[in-house]
């Protein structure tokens, strides 16, 4: 808007009445002002033509579908009336009304001609200035007498003689009527009369369109409140919300562009701290609405094709727009015209607002409805291609969008970091509670090794009782019967021997916790030395037979060979043969076989010796296997039977066969009769030790 036509228009309004502006006493013959005439009188001079216009202005009122539709066939009504080239009819000319325009050529074409469309609405802010509301003739407007003000119209509506008259509805102004001429023409005191008894009817038609357009509009606005309000409280995505409130305001508004901007603050306690010093900000389009891409559009675009801005991020600096809107929230910043734009935006490469949408620039600051006004959440953006002016419902309508996206906002923001806390302080329950299983887990496990090991203890201290007492006992009582006096010399010998029997079994069972600790603590050395192995095991089977006679047990020993030789430490060989028989004999059921099978593996790293100790008897259950070589452990229920043993003999086994660089095995597998099981014993020696 230019600064005559401001004055014009601040003249215009400042007073609720029409009133003669003198700006048209300075014209000359040419321009020559229409005055106003006593209605009844006008209407007594042109009855017929009174009647017929107001016919068929009431028809067009019943018939038009729009306001549109309305304002241009009351435009053209008029223009056929007077035959001129031209007519436009502008409804809403006070401040704050929404102006419509109704425009018909004479020539057809020249209203699709994209030269006269575009000066038309090119000028149309200045069209919205047409509240002056004096009469006004111009026979000529390109005479150098006429006031440049008025220069638009030969621009706009392709003419060179102007008659204007405004309209009233109810005393008060609602419009312009502008007639124009192709040529220049001397307008008549017949036309000029005629034209003032065409505006009562016409005035009538602008307040239907003015009113069909409120209509509309609060239509419009209303479903817009509706759409975004639901989808508020259907918890609709934050994107969609966004969409909804972007797309649905520039619709309302019809406007050709709408954005919604997102701040991010380099510096977070910023935004909390009132500062005229701008902040460093990082500006994000977050949603993007533009006319020509919306497929539920009926409008027809103006705008050329171009690419979305959509996540486009640039710095507030870069962009003097946003820097003044930052700086004017909460109130929103209005540019009707591309002369207010700043010049800085207008030179700004980096700028997000493309200079072609600058035509109109509404921007709307998202603060919340109880944030702090020095805290700017981001920018509601709506552009219009063409020149318009921001009325007041429209930017109360912005503003409460604004204010809804905010709050909801705010509040996306305020469930995330409540959500984010929440999932904080459930992955610490979390692993709290698997610390908590894992600790009560490890103490279960240790509270079941303390039993374990407490029975292993009570069983140890109950079979080295009975090992210790038994042979003490037997001892104390041979010591005894010695003393008598006349004690015969075979009772006295056969007394003597069993003294010494027991305290060879004392002497072998702390020589066996010896030696178990010497191989544990690897400081015992190995002393291989070249033996037979059949010949030793002969010379213990016999020993074993006389052993085993009372439980009538037999020793069966198969060999690939009768002679076996074999590189090793023949004392360790020799305790583990010992023991394992002497295992066997306690455990195999009676009138039953122990099989010794001997057998020979050729191996890459070197030859190996297999010895199979197998025997019949009560099988060892699954849990015992896993524990048989263990130190002072025994299998269950062996030492309420009263079986000898301390439990050292296979974990010395174990021990031993380890020094000789060998491997021992266990098994037990139910027999054919299922009521007995078969007890092995596998010992893997290499058949030459190394040095």
């Amino acid at each position: 808007m230019d600064i005559e036509s401001a004055m014009l228009s601040k003249s215009c309004f400042n007073n609720a009445a029409p009133t003669v502006n003198p700006l048209t006493s300075g014209l000359s013959d040419i321009v020559e002002p229409v005055f106003m005439q006593e209605q009844k009188g006008s209407l007594m001079q042109h009855p017929e033509e009174s009647n017929r216009i107001g016919q068929e202005v009431t028809h067009i009122i019943l018939t038009s579908r729009d306001s549109h539709t309305l304002l241009s066939r009351t435009a053209k009504a008029v223009g056929e009336i007077f035959q001129v080239d031209v007519c436009l009819i502008v409804a809403g000319v006070n401040r704050g009304m929404t102006t419509q325009t109704g425009t018909w050529f004479s020539d057809d074409h020249l209203i699709h001609e994209p030269k006269y469309q575009a000066q038309l609405l090119q000028h149309q802010g200045r069209v919205e200035d047409l509240g002056d509301v004096n009469p006004l003739a111009i026979a000529d407007l390109q005479s150098s007498e006429v006031d440049q003000a008025f220069g638009w119209y030969s621009q706009a509506l392709a003419c060179r003689a102007v008659l204007r008259n405004y309209t009233q509805f109810q005393a008060v102004a609602n419009g312009v009527i502008v007639l124009g001429r192709s040529q220049p023409h001397q307008w008549t005191t017949q036309e000029k009369e005629l034209l003032g008894v065409v505006s009562e009817s016409v005035a009538v038609a602008i307040s239907q369109a003015q009113l069909t357009q409120q209509v509309q509009t609060a239509t419009q606005h209303q479903t817009l409140l509706n759409q975004l309000s639901v989808a508020i409280r259907s918890d609709f995505n934050l994107e969609d919300i966004f969409q909804i409130a972007i797309r649905g305001t520039a619709q309302a508004l019809n406007v050709s562009h709408g954005l919604l901007l997102l701040l991010k603050y380099t510096d977070p306690l910023f935004k909390h701290r009132p500062s005229k010093k701008l902040p460093k900000t990082e500006v994000t389009v977050t949603c993007e609405w533009l006319e020509e891409q919306d497929t539920t559009s009926n409008a027809t675009p103006i705008t050329q094709s171009r690419t979305t801005l959509l996540n486009q991020s640039f710095w507030l600096s870069e962009s003097s727009l946003c820097q003044q809107a930052f700086r004017n929230a909460p109130e929103p910043l209005v540019i009707g015209t591309q002369h207010n734009v700043p010049d800085a935006e207008e030179n700004s490469d980096r700028s997000i607002f493309d200079r072609t949408m600058q035509g109109s620039v509404l921007i709307v600051p998202l603060v919340g409805i109880h944030s702090d006004t020095s805290t700017v959440l981001g920018f509601l953006v709506l552009q219009h291609h063409q020149p318009r002016s921001w009325y007041t419902n429209e930017i109360e309508l912005v503003k409460w969008v604004s204010t809804q996206v905010s709050t909801t906002l705010i509040q996306n923001q305020t469930l995330r970091q409540v959500q984010s806390l929440v999932d904080d302080r459930t992955a610490q329950l979390q692993r709290s509670l698997e610390v908590q299983a894992k600790l009560y887990e490890k103490t279960r496990r240790q509270i079941d090794q303390l039993q374990q090991l407490n029975q292993l203890k009570e069983e140890f201290m109950s079979s080295m009782s009975h090992e210790l007492r038994t042979p003490l006992t037997t001892m104390s009582l041979a010591i005894r019967m010695l003393r008598q006096p006349e004690l015969p010399l075979e009772r006295r010998q056969k007394y003597l021997s069993i003294l010494e029997q027991e305290c060879n079994k004392e002497i072998d069972l702390i020589n066996d916790l010896l030696s178990l600790q010497r191989l544990e603590s690897d400081q015992s050395h190995l002393q291989p030395q070249k033996i037979d192995l059949m010949l030793m095991i002969k010379e213990l089977a016999k020993s074993f037979e006389q052993k085993w006679v009372g439980k009538r047990l037999t020793l069966s020993v198969e060999s690939p060979a009768p002679s076996l030789m074999l590189n090793t430490d023949p004392d360790s060989l020799n305790r583990i043969l010992l023991e394992l028989l002497t295992n066997a004999g306690k455990y195999s059921d009676p009138d039953t076989k122990v099989c010794l099978q001997v057998t020979q593996q050729a191996q890459q790293s070197g030859n190996q010796v297999v010895l199979t100790l197998s025997n019949t008897g009560t099988g060892i259950q699954e849990t015992d296997l896993k524990h048989i070589f263990d130190k002072f452990r025994r299998g269950q229920g062996v030492t309420q039977k009263a079986v000898q043993g301390t439990g050292l003999g296979l974990a010395l086994v174990k021990c031993l066969v380890q020094h000789l660089n060998g491997t021992i095995d266990v098994s037990s597998c139910p027999s054919e009769d299922s009521q007995t099981s078969i007890i092995s014993f596998t010992v893997t020696l290499p058949q030459f030790q190394q040095h």
